[in-house]
């Protein structure tokens, strides 16, 4: 059967980056897109061919349906990747997506709308005997409905948005007097986040690890599952680092996991790579949270431990193909860690640090991937994620895997802007993380000891770069036509980063 000849790449970033390279691997012709800000976005360098989409706004670029569109005939593309965030999870985006003749590289809008809302998805998996974390399963009426649940429920109580993730929505209550005020206030974020104020409440899980399994169908009835990913390090409900296998999950476990993730995605008749998100208890019981209709950014860590490629399983799974192996073919070998580099400075309460990267020395060595979307000379805007890019270290054990990672870490450098990798020294050096005694609230309880994250590598790593920038400057030819290693002047204080400066002092 053959593959797509063009594929549009409805992203930016290092996923855009990512699904560019697949399609060369496939020798599929790739078609990026870019708003005004991104026109030298890496994406668009590496892309066969790219279109302009617009303003900086992502509503009036990336969201807009109508312009990706636009751009998909002129270039001829026959399929769209969505990578994920923008229109990844926007079932009204497949559904125009199949109604122009254009293949949507995922499930189709029946799926996503199955799975895409957590209250529905609740509700199917209800009625395919999913266990799931006692609540509700349709959005809140009132507070008074809410307090009658939680009643029920008990205290302490989770509000969750239906619509959307990444936190946004989402409110811990403790107590009664608590629960009116922050169920507005879930609400009003909710509206502005997604566009859709529905809120649902469940039972809160203190901190429980967060378990996500991978799964992939093909368009034949053919569902598989391909290992978990722990990622139970977060901030403010975001993913920070993600591993595979997780620590605790033994064969029995991964087996018994992984059939509940292949009875979710056939509940809701899902073809396509797709993640079923667990919650586990100190006992190691695990309730269905939601499911992820897309690729996760943390894919990497399975292709890893697995060996197969997903995006090339995508594009061949939407081109019709079947999947090439079996349940039974499927082994994990070894272990991957993934840090999510963002600019971002963790010594100033993780403020964003946009502006130009004026140096950058990038790790290499057995064991390390770098999954990237910039470059030296590129300036990080302020409009999108602050993510540059995901640095992720394989090796055959746990150990292994954290060893290079930590080295690799440490030949990082990304200079003229702040990024968070003094945090991820910081991890992987500590005994908790170490041991595996990893749950929801780790992060929390890592930043309220005060020590001290920039460790005597990073000094090193900040001195080596000056010397490298002050050797570059006394002999431009050693630069090779870099497009600046160090930088003053009024380049050097954005009026973003004065802007910013001046808010945090309030």
């Amino acid at each position: 059967m053959a593959l797509f000849k063009k594929i549009l790449i409805a992203n930016r970033g290092e996923i855009a980056v990512r699904v560019i390279r697949a399609c060369r691997e496939l020798g599929i012709v790739s078609v990026a897109v870019y708003s005004d800000v991104d026109r030298a976005a890496l994406h668009v360098r590496k892309a066969d061919e790219a279109y302009p989409l617009g303003p900086a706004a992502a509503s009036e670029s990336y969201l807009n349906v109508g312009k990706i569109l636009d751009a998909a005939r002129r270039s001829g593309a026959d399929a769209i990747h969505p990578g994920y965030g923008f229109l990844s999870e926007n079932a009204k985006f497949a559904q125009a997506c199949a109604q122009a003749g254009i293949k949507f590289i995922g499930p189709t809008a029946a799926a996503m709308e199955k799975m895409g809302s957590k209250t529905r998805a609740r509700q199917n998996m209800q009625n395919a005997g999913i266990p799931f974390v006692p609540g509700t399963s349709r959005g809140l009426e009132s507070a008074d409905e809410a307090a009658q649940v939680a009643e029920k429920i008990g205290y302490p109580v989770m509000l969750k948005a239906a619509a959307g993730g990444g936190g946004k929505g989402m409110r811990l209550v403790q107590a009664k007097a608590e629960l009116k005020d922050a169920l507005e206030n879930a609400r009003s974020e909710a509206q502005r986040a997604f566009g859709d104020s529905e809120v649902y409440i469940e039972k809160a899980i203190l901190n429980p690890r967060h378990i996500e399994m991978q799964i992939l169908a093909d368009e034949h009835g053919n569902t598989v599952y391909l290992g978990e990913r722990e990622c139970s390090i977060q901030r403010r409900h975001q993913k920070v680092l993600e591993e595979a296998p997780s620590p605790i999950v033994d064969a029995d476990m991964r087996r018994r996991m992984g059939e509940v993730a292949v009875r979710v995605a056939q509940a809701a008749d899902y073809t396509n790579a797709g993640t079923i998100e667990f919650l586990v208890d100190a006992e190691k019981n695990f309730y269905f949270l939601e499911m992820n209709t897309r690729l996760q950014v943390e894919h990497p860590v399975t292709e890893l431990t697995t060996g197969f490629d997903l995006v090339h399983l995508q594009i061949r799974i939407a081109a019709g193909e079947r999947l090439p192996f079996r349940q039974e073919d499927i082994s994990i070998r070894g272990h991957a860690i993934e840090c999510r580099i963002y600019a971002e400075d963790p010594d100033n309460n993780f403020f964003p640090s946009p502006g130009k990267i004026t140096l950058l020395l990038l790790p290499s060595g057995p064991g390390i991937r770098r999954d990237s979307g910039m470059y030296e000379g590129w300036t990080v805007p302020i409009d999108y994620d602050p993510m540059l890019a995901k640095l992720i270290g394989y090796g055959s054990d746990r150990e292994q895997a954290t060893a290079r990672l930590i080295r690799a870490l440490n030949e990082y450098f990304v200079g003229g802007i702040k990024t968070n990798m003094s945090l991820f020294r910081r991890i992987l050096r500590d005994p908790d993380f170490r041991a595996g005694k990893l749950d929801t609230g780790y992060l929390d309880r890592l930043l309220k000891n005060k020590e001290q994250p920039t460790v005597e590598s990073e000094k090193a790593m900040q001195l080596a770069a000056i010397a490298a920038g002050v050797f570059a400057q006394l002999d431009p030819a050693s630069s090779n036509g870099s497009s600046g290693i160090v930088q003053s002047g009024p380049d050097a204080g954005s009026a973003w980063k004065r802007m910013g400066r001046k808010e945090a002092l309030h």
